[in-house]
Parts: structure tokens; sequence; C-alpha cells
């Protein structure tokens, strides 16, 4: 390999601290200047020193890792990994703490993808690849004796200590008020935030002794209904926000069609366990509240799926947003591949629409009370164009890139607030159905969302936030119900009470596990009548 320049090790080192700082940590010293243009007062040598922290520090973590034959490889992948965490903090407000980390791990291609566009290809070229390739191209120059080599670290790392040390001693209270005050700056330095989360996942998945599978409801009974079976289709939705609910106060129509279904009621104060994917859809269906919430105890054991099917229910789950985070693992699973149905996808994804095709069929297979559940692609960003055909392209000018920090507030609502018509669209086909079988069946739809999505409020975009710190468009989120008279009549539902509940009182995810148990009429020691929302307007 040629060799564009000579470098010894220890400045070597020093420059990549120095790159790392003001290039890959961009996002930090504007974050961190933008907490000082609110203070009222602050030192001209606290700002001015702030920089020369980070470097300090930076040298100071890097130089053990200054090892022959593996400084470049190792810092070559941390610059590029680097850009990549460096683009996504600057452009959409992203932390990368350990579920970030797990939410990364567990995207499929299709969804990686999405978040592939020209901007963000370039920013890597430029801040990630071309620094690595320019590292390959240096010939470090390591000193020809041991001792010298450790001894020419240990000072520089202790020059790193010195100078951290000085700057603390003239603005200590500086630096504590705005850490107490701004507790995230910590978890934002690139490279530290995603070695320490993704060191942290590994841990916890491939490194802790697997918990027992604890097996819930074996002592589940429930009542027969005496006229008809049930069917219930229970319906998971995908990024969608209450705040652009039409049924819940916002001024555009994004539930054009299910207004027009009649009988559905809308739970306005409703909040989800976590802000993605990987954390709600497992806590949501887990017998443990949303603050006890542990994800190996999820994974290994029943949720209120398994116990209902454990009752005689016939159960299927269809499958639209890429897997099911564990919870359909012991029940009947369609999974719709993107390379099924050329009309309804498109290669990589499908609409939701498509998750009506054959159920006609599907259902007439599963014999008695019949629950099926759908989990919908939704809104699922950035691409939020690619959720919804031409047909239903409402609002107007739309997004239509994956970039969407690059698009117009207008354009960007536009095109979310089409995906949520879209679903309502769905939700809408899917209660006709229900209609047309409450000959055969008393039937119900419950549909909930799993997390929310910012659209740049407070430089915030799409999801995932750690949740003490997730604006409320993360974490309120839709619930909607509608029932079949005749299930209204089996069940005693005084939809009165109900609607004003929905209207005035706050649930979340902790409720639908106790929630779906009681509309089953299933007894058993893990329901908590206390958690059942409907179990108050019950006659």
């Amino acid at each position: 390999m040629p060799v564009l320049f000579r470098m010894k090790v220890v400045p070597l080192i020093l420059l990549l601290a120095v790159v790392f700082a003001f290039l890959l940590n961009w996002p930090v010293l504007l974050h961190f200047y933008d907490i000082l243009t609110h203070l009222e007062r602050v030192k001209m040598g606290f700002v001015i020193s702030i920089p020369f922290v980070l470097v300090a520090a930076l040298n100071f973590v890097f130089m053990p890792f200054s090892i022959r034959y593996l400084l470049k490889p190792f810092f070559a992948l941390l610059l590029v990994t680097g850009s990549m965490v460096s683009y996504s903090t600057l452009k959409y407000k992203v932390m990368f703490d350990q579920s970030m980390i797990e939410n990364i791990i567990e995207t499929n291609p299709q969804e990686a993808h999405s978040y592939l566009n020209g901007s963000i290809i370039l920013w890597i070229l430029l801040t990630g690849v071309l620094p690595a390739i320019l590292l390959f191209l240096i010939k470090i120059e390591y000193p020809a004796k041991w001792y010298k080599g450790i001894a020419y670290r240990l000072l520089s790392m202790v020059a790193s200590l010195v100078l951290i040390a000085g700057i603390a001693a003239l603005y200590y209270q500086d630096y504590a008020s705005v850490g107490r005050n701004n507790s995230t700056l910590n978890k934002e330095i690139i490279p530290a935030n995603y070695v320490y989360s993704t060191a942290r996942y590994v841990q916890s998945a491939y490194f802790t002794t697997k918990e027992p599978f604890q097996s819930l409801g074996d002592d589940a009974k429930r009542v027969a209904n005496k006229e008809k079976p049930t069917l219930m289709f229970l319906v998971i939705g995908e990024t969608a926000r209450s705040q652009n609910f039409s049924m819940n106060g916002y001024s555009r129509d994004t539930n054009a069609f299910t207004s027009k279904s009649g009988g559905v009621i809308s739970f306005k104060d409703f909040h989800s366990c976590g802000t993605a994917t990987a954390v709600s859809v497992p806590c949501m269906f887990s017998d443990m509240n949303r603050t006890e919430y542990k994800e190996k105890k999820a994974y290994n054991s029943d949720n209120f799926l398994d116990i209902v099917q454990k009752t005689g229910v016939s159960l299927l789950w269809k499958e639209n947003d890429g897997g099911c985070k564990g919870v359909c693992s012991r029940i009947p699973t369609i999974e719709i591949k993107p390379t099924d149905n050329p009309k309804l996808c498109d290669g990589e994804t499908c609409y939701d629409d498509v998750m009506l095709e054959s159920l006609d069929d599907e259902v007439a297979k599963m014999a008695g009370d019949k629950l099926v559940a759908f989990h919908m692609i939704g809104s699922h960003g950035p691409t939020y164009y690619q959720r919804y055909p031409a047909e239903h392209r409402h609002f107007m000018p739309e997004c239509a890139r994956s970039d969407i920090e690059n698009c117009t507030q207008e354009q960007l609502v536009n095109t979310y607030d089409n995906t949520l018509r879209h679903t309502d669209y769905v939700l809408a086909q899917m209660i006709e159905k229900l209609k047309k079988y409450s000959d055969q069946y008393n039937t119900v739809l419950l549909y909930v969302s799993d997390h929310g999505e910012s659209l740049g409020e407070s430089g915030l975009y799409l999801h995932g936030t750690p949740y003490k710190l997730a604006p409320d468009q993360q974490t309120h989120i839709p619930m909607q119900v509608w029932m079949s008279p005749g299930f209204i009549a089996e069940k005693h539902i005084n939809i009165s009470c109900l609607q004003d509940n929905a209207a005035k009182k706050p649930y979340s995810h902790d409720n639908l596990f106790s929630s779906v148990l009681g509309l089953w009429d299933i007894s058993t020691s893990v329901y908590n009548p206390d958690s059942d929302l409907f179990r108050e307007c019950r006659g």
C-alpha cells in the first residue's frame, strides 16, 4: 500500500482525537453550545475550554489502543461507524443507548435500506470512509524500544489528565451545572456512546444466564359464549401517534374511513410501554408493567396470546412489519413476503392492505372462537411515502424521500398523515369484514400502536429516544376499539361508560394484558381486574 506520509504514533492518536472531537462529535459541540446560549451568564474561558476537554478525554481513551497491527483497523472501524452515528445524531437527534443498538441489530435488510439516501452516503464517505483510507496511507513510526513506546504513551495520557484537571480546577462548577441539567450530554460523545451501548447489549444478549421459560396462565379457564363464537381482530399499529388522529382532536381528517364505520371508540389518553418496536411489542403483550419490564423475562414467558390459546381459542398472527419480536413464536404465523404480491408489494415492503388478502379463507380454516392478530407496517419511517398507494396520496405536497430532514415541515406532516389515513382505511375494511361475520360470530376489533413518532419537533425525528427523555409525540399513541352489537350484548358492555372513560381516563400498554383476557372472559391468577380497562363498563 502506498505511503502518503509518516507520523509518530503518539501525535497520530492526538490527531485522531482532534478528528473525532471536531468532525464526528460536531453534533455534541453544537448541542453543548446551544445549551450555553440559554444560560444567563457564561464565562468565556469555560466556552473556550470545551473542545480542549473533549480532545484530551478522547486522547486519553484512545491511547491504550495505539498498538501495532491493531491501531489502523480498530480506528478505521470507529471512523466509519462513528460517521453513521454522527449523521443520525446531527440530523435526527437520535440517542444511541442500549435500546437503540437493539433496534439496529434487529432491523431487517428492507428496513435498513429505507434509511439510505444520498445525504447519509455522502456524509459517511467524507467523514468516515475517506479518513479511514487516509489512516491506512499513513506510515506509523513506533519507538524502537518497547519501554520508550510505553513511556511516550503514558506521558501523553498524563498530559491529557493534567489538562482536564487544570480546566476542572477553573471551571468545575460550570461543567457540573451544565451536566446536572443536561444528563444526556455524556451519552452523546462518539465513539464512547455506541461502543458502550453495544457492549452492554452484547453482554445482555449473549453473556447472561438464560432465564428458564415461565409458563403463565396454566390455570386459565374461559366461559364459552352461549349463542355464537367470538371473532377478534387484534391490530398492532406501527409508529402512529395520537396527536395526528382526528378522532383525538386533530384538525385534519386522518380518520376519514373509521369515522364512517360507526361505533369506533378512540382512547384519547393512551401511552406506550416504549419508544421502539423491540421494546413496546413484547412489553404490551407481557404481564409486566412498563416500569418493571425486563426483556429476557418477556422473551422467556407466556404472553396473553399464549394464555388465550390455552383456553381453546384458535389463533393466527399475520406479520407485515419484519418480525413479531417473539410474541408470536408459539402460535400459527403467516409472514407476508414482499415478493408474493406485486400489486400490493414493491419487492421490499408491502402495503397493509395485503393482510386482507386470503383473510376469509384463513378465518374459515380456524375452528371455534378465533383471534387474528395483524402486525402492521403502518407509518414506519423514514420512507413514509412508501406506506400507501397512489390513490391514498390525499395530503399534498408529500415528502417522497428518506432524508426527511431535507423536506419542508408541510411535506413531512402531509406524508405522515397520509400513512395514518391509509391505516385508517385498512382498519375500516377490517371492520366491514367483521360486520359481515356478525351473523356467525360476536365480533370485535382492537387497534393499538406500538409507539409514536417525532416529526421535527425540537429537532427530533423518528423515534427510539430513551423513555424518560422522550417527547409526548413518541409515547402518546392511539388505541381504538369497535364491537358488534352481539359482542356488546354478550359481554354486557355499557358503551356510554366506555366512551366516557376513553375520553377522560389515562390508560397505557400496561392495561392491554388483562383487558384482552377480560374480553375473553378468562379467569386466571395472572389476570389483574384493576388493569382491565373494560371491566368498569361491564354489567
